[in-house]
């Protein structure tokens, strides 16, 4: 689609429709691209407008066809991107399993047709306006947000300071606005079509495409050592004022204040934990009910998901598209999400309607609508995503990690959308119980950060303190997972792929020991620094082996994992797994006073920005709440950071880190690579294509 680059929108002179059949699809993809203008054009704001008017909420027009009326995908995006020279309007539709692309282009056009024949409201572009509103803010929340925008109002707009244009040219899009640039730039004009659709499935295709060139890489053993990455390029450096290879100096450290956080209680027996910031009008929250899909059974999983999926399709007194549009006025993106451990309902707003947001949720919460329709629709979106995931092998390799580490069995190791079979049996009735017993506010807390005050904070909450009641509910047991006493290699095979998935690890210490802090100062010069990282050095700068490597430690109370993932070129699966275990081998005997001067300088220095955005202090403050951490348990960290000795992280990394008692789960072509993982030294490889492949079936 790079076509467009640098041309005029009339040099798309016909449309141009070209199809794909992909080995790795599971589900046929339509995406149109029509040619538009360049950033800060005058008609940007206007197409950023029409984009949400097209596809954002219940009673967007292409919405209400394609996912309401003729069921035909789970979802339609449109964007609109603007670049240096030219610009790009996006809609693409993932459709159901067997839908013929061309039912969802006659459906696009149907939308097309209702927007024009229906006129744009004042409340249509307040709704649209005040969310990009409020996006607008969110990307100023810290200072590399604010260095970004500067660079790009100097560079597309001419001027630095354009920050008060640019958000007057969005306010002041009108819906004579919104119809002209639709009219002179998608209305009966020329696009590129692109079909997708899995292997032998051509027909799904849409009418008239011609074959897609398409180049897949083929799988050559050996091919890397006709290229020496060592050669250095020669060209011509752009003139500067200053001698960019000397490093400018360091200040002094940052010292990292603890926020000023408060705590308080609701008598129903909801915690509240709050930091007030007043830079930017914007309040971020979470309400996090503890439980997740750990109250599922095998049987059930995907229950908790799909609650989550369904409870804010409406209340009792809105239609879903009643309580979309109030939430979308407001300006508030609010949504839900389950973990293994957590339900979660997670929102941002504009500070003044933070009151009036969370009366939404609160009535959500208190008299859900558990609207028939809308259950059937997230089943059948659910339903889809397992679908999807199976072509996925990022999917795939997180799928199989879980469930070497975890063991079958266990719900941790099952997705949390549950699988087919599981999401049969789950009735609107399975998900009234589910919340009846489980959605508690005696496991609950709510965590909010912003420009609010805690005296405003607990008066928007008197409503939910009276209404939410529930028991206390009695969470199970976790059980106690531990690394495997050898090293074992898991396949899992993709026919053909051009790619291998890595996910190596083990299960490891939780994120309340008092060496996890500790821990990720050992991790930094292993995998979790970037370009600072052995494993980014080597695999990616010294062997070109990948784009991109990354280890860490995490956790919960619960449970905590060491993994580190990648994704390979296929033809040097064994070599790149193998030079992982060399550098996991070495790490700790290796590990310098060098090292440790790097890693500790990098977290006295990063601390200026540890708590800058909203998002920062919001995680931060889930530590505190979820942990029961003290306030100043950041800083604490450095502190144990700054007193470590080489020792220290030498003893701490040959505990935790072990090349000979982890999990290497891989993703990638059998036919070509499994044979040659023996030579790893851990034994046959495990092929787990079918236990795998029985926790979404």
């Amino acid at each position: 689609l790079l076509i467009f680059a640098g041309l005029c929108p009339s040099c798309l002179t016909e449309t141009k429709r070209l199809a794909h059949e992909d080995n790795f699809a599971t589900l046929p993809r339509l995406t149109m691209v029509w040619p538009t203008v360049e950033d800060y054009h005058p008609d940007s704001y206007a197409l950023a407008v029409l984009s949400s008017l097209l596809t954002d909420g219940k009673e967007a027009p292409l919405n209400e066809v394609l996912i309401d009326e003729e069921k035909l995908a789970a979802g339609v995006g449109t964007a609109s991107f603007g670049s240096e020279l030219a610009g790009e309007f996006h809609l693409q539709v993932t459709a159901f399993d067997g839908t013929d692309l061309d039912d969802v282009a006659a459906a696009i056009d149907a939308g097309l047709k209702r927007f024009e024949d229906n006129p744009i409201t004042d409340e249509d572009l307040q709704r649209v306006k005040i969310q990009q509103e409020v996006a607008f803010y969110n990307g100023l929340g810290n200072v590399l947000g604010k260095g970004v925008q500067l660079a790009r109002y100097s560079i597309f707009a001419n001027d630095p300071g354009f920050i008060d244009e640019d958000l007057a040219r969005l306010r002041a899009v009108t819906a004579d606005d919104v119809r002209r640039v639709y009219e002179s730039y998608i209305k009966d004009k020329p696009y590129v079509a692109t079909s997708f659709v899995p292997e032998g499935e051509r027909e799904l295709a849409l009418d008239g495409s011609t074959e897609a060139e398409v180049v897949i890489e083929p799988i050559v053993q050996g091919a890397e050592d006709e290229l020496d990455l060592s050669q250095t390029a020669e060209y011509e450096k752009t003139p500067s004022s200053f001698d960019r290879t000397i490093e400018p100096p360091y200040g002094a450290s940052p010292v990292i204040a603890a926020p000023d956080v408060w705590e308080a209680s609701l008598e129903n027996g909801m915690s509240v934990f709050g930091i007030e910031d007043s830079e930017l009008p914007l309040v971020q929250f979470s309400l996090v009910v503890e439980g997740g899909t750990l109250l599922d059974t095998p049987e059930t999983a995907g229950t908790a998901n799909m609650l989550a999926e369904i409870l804010l399709k409406g209340t009792a007194e809105k239609t879903p598209a009643e309580l979309d549009k109030a939430l979308a006025l407001l300006g508030s993106d609010v949504s839900v999400g389950v973990g293994s451990e957590n339900f979660v309902i997670r929102g941002r707003t504009l500070a003044r309607n933070f009151a009036p947001t969370l009366a939404l949720i609160e009535e959500a919460i208190v008299t859900p609508r558990w609207d028939e329709a809308e259950f059937d629709l997230a089943k059948a979106r659910t339903l889809d995503a397992i679908n999807g995931m199976r072509g996925e092998p990022l999917d795939i390799a997180d799928l199989a990690y879980d469930l070497v580490s975890y063991g079958e069995g266990s719900m941790r190791a099952l997705s949390v959308l549950g699988s087919e079979t599981s999401l049969e049996g789950v009735s609107l009735d399975d998900l009234k119980a589910w919340k009846a017993e489980n959605l508690s506010p005696k496991v609950a807390s709510l965590r909010v950060v912003g420009d609010v005050a805690k005296v405003d904070v607990m008066t928007a909450l008197d409503g939910l303190s009276g209404e939410w009641i529930g028991d206390a509910v009695e969470l199970p047991e976790s059980g106690e997972f531990s690394a495997p006493e050898s090293s074992v290699v898991y396949f899992y095979d993709v026919p053909g792929s051009a790619q291998s998935i890595f996910r190596f690890g083990s299960p490891s210490i939780k994120r309340t020991d008092p060496d996890f802090g500790r821990a990720q100062a050992v991790n930094y010069r292993l995998g979790g620094g970037g370009f600072a990282s052995r494993l980014t050095q080597e695999l990616r700068e010294g062997k070109g082996y990948t784009y991109g490597i990354r280890s860490s430690f995490s956790g919960t109370d619960q449970i905590g994992m060491f993994s580190i993932g990648s994704g390979v070129r296929s033809n040097v699966t064994f070599e790149a797994a193998d030079l992982v275990k060399d550098i996991l081998s070495d790490y700790a005997a290796t590990f310098s006073e060098e090292d440790l001067d790097f890693t500790k300088s990098y977290f006295e220095k990063s601390q200026a920005r540890r708590l800058e955005s909203l998002g920062a202090k919001l995680s931060a403050l889930s530590d505190i709440a979820d942990y029961d951490l003290p306030y100043d348990f950041a800083a604490r960290q450095i502190e144990d950071i700054k007193a470590m000795t080489v020792e220290d992280v030498q003893a701490l990394a040959g505990q935790l880190i072990r090349a000979d008692a982890m999990n290497y789960v891989i993703v990638g072509d059998a036919e070509t690579q499994l044979p040659r993982l023996e030579d790893l030294g851990f034994g046959e490889p495990v092929l787990i294509n079918e236990q795998v492949d029985a926790l979404t079936e």
